[in-house]
């Protein structure tokens, strides 16, 4: 009996390919950095401030106001985080959540 070239990727590549995507979808799961805290003594609350977006106003200039000190790429990161937001865009009279130090 003879294999036909498109008999040895079903029998074999498919497989594999299966395996591999089932492999680094599980590795995903184990090695992801998220972990719920144990107890209610381990959480930490982060201190915020609201600010109130105003006309021509960008998260980046919002981040070099509120932490001058800081990296402002962190800044942005940490607000677009704490206020679930899907990028870079807000608008006047957004109110936004701060981290503040």
């Amino acid at each position: 009996m003879r294999l036909t070239r498109r008999g040895w990727i079903v029998l074999v590549v498919l497989p594999l390919m299966l395996l591999t995507a089932f492999m680094m979808s599980l590795s995903g799961f184990l090695t992801s950095p998220a972990k719920a805290a144990d107890s209610v003594s381990e959480l930490s609350l982060t201190r915020t401030v609201s600010v109130t977006v105003q006309q021509g106003q960008s998260l980046w200039a919002i981040a070099g106001t509120v932490a001058p000190d800081r990296d402002p790429r962190d800044v942005v990161a940490d607000i677009v985080q704490l206020n679930n937001l899907d990028g870079g865009a807000v608008s006047p009279g957004q109110q936004l959540f701060i981290p503040s130090a």
